[in-house]
């Protein structure tokens, strides 16, 4: 299946961010299918995560004897992966732009698994950001990989359904398992040339952002609570949607849309209400909302 070919892994799996844990299974499948790989390249900024845990593709990786890579800068290990002769580089969520010399030192470039339908959804977040502007589809973009980013043109992708209920967390892997199913079958495909990238119409190009701590603050005068039921959803990860309740500052778990004030835990937004089912306290304590009610109500 493999044929012999080598590759350069770069990122970790994590296609969200505040993610605890991935089994990397993009990494995992390729070294089942028979691929070398020659080195994992990590971005040295999230080789650990907020626990101070060992990436879970390094793990792979050193089950497996193969190198980890934490360059400061991609092209600080040119060298070594000049040294690689590898065919390709498959790139998952490596979190930083890779300079089109590094790209160019691959026969076949790199090849690139973006969760989104590319030109859709360009950047850090996309997953979240279909959550939260209610997509009723999503998918998987591989692509070969350009300096400008995410603007390289598609190989292959494949579109899933949303039912309006996944959270960041579930999304997420979805699309990584998706990711590491399909990608397979592509790549020697790749390889022989039968499958040529189709580049992407630049005028329907979006674009989405980093997420920062302030967007997750949920604003009853300025949303409705549809749109802050999806916040809650697709910030589960990180960083997570808070909003103050009974003078406290809260973080919102779960939550759920309703037409009436039925509830203590019943906010009102521009349209509806949001009922709060699970949060965690100020102290730090998962619970139910009305636990919290019984905790905290003077």
């Amino acid at each position: 299946m493999a044929s012999g070919r080598k590759l350069v892994f770069f990122g970790n799996e994590r296609l969200i961010s505040g993610l605890p844990y991935t089994d990397a299974p993009i990494l995992t499948n390729l070294i089942a299918a028979g691929y070398e790989i020659c080195a994992v390249v990590v971005n040295d900024a999230g080789t650990t995560s907020r626990n101070k845990k060992v990436l879970e593709v390094a793990e792979v990786a050193k089950l497996h004897d193969i190198p980890v890579l934490s360059p400061k800068k991609p092209l600080d290990i040119y060298d070594t992966l000049a040294g690689f002769k590898a065919d390709a580089g498959v790139l998952v969520a490596y979190g930083r732009i890779v300079p089109q010399k590094l790209i160019d030192l691959f026969p076949f470039g790199i090849i690139n698994v973006h969760p989104s339908l590319l030109p859709k959804y360009r950047g850090p977040s996309p997953i979240e950001s279909a959550i939260v502007n209610g997509d009723k589809t999503t998918g998987v973009s591989i692509m070969a990989l350009s300096a400008a980013m995410d603007a390289g043109p598609v190989y292959y992708q494949v579109e899933i359904n949303l039912s309006g209920d996944e959270t960041a967390l579930h999304l997420a892997a979805n699309l990584t398992n998706l990711a590491a199913t399909e990608l397979i079958p592509v790549l020697p495909n790749i390889f022989a040339g039968t499958l040529t990238p189709e580049p992407q119409n630049d005028t329907d190009a979006t674009y989405c952002q980093l997420i920062q701590k302030a967007d997750a603050w949920l604003k009853p005068t300025e949303q409705t609570a549809k749109q802050a039921e999806r916040l809650v959803r697709a910030y589960c990860a990180y960083p997570k949607a808070r909003i103050n309740l009974l003078g406290q500052d809260i973080i919102i778990q779960s939550a759920h849309v309703t037409k009436t004030d039925n509830s203590p835990l019943a906010i009102k937004f521009t349209s509806d209400y949001l009922v709060i089912d699970e949060l965690t306290a100020p102290n730090g304590k998962r619970m139910s909302g009305e636990a919290f009610l019984k905790g905290y109500a003077k």
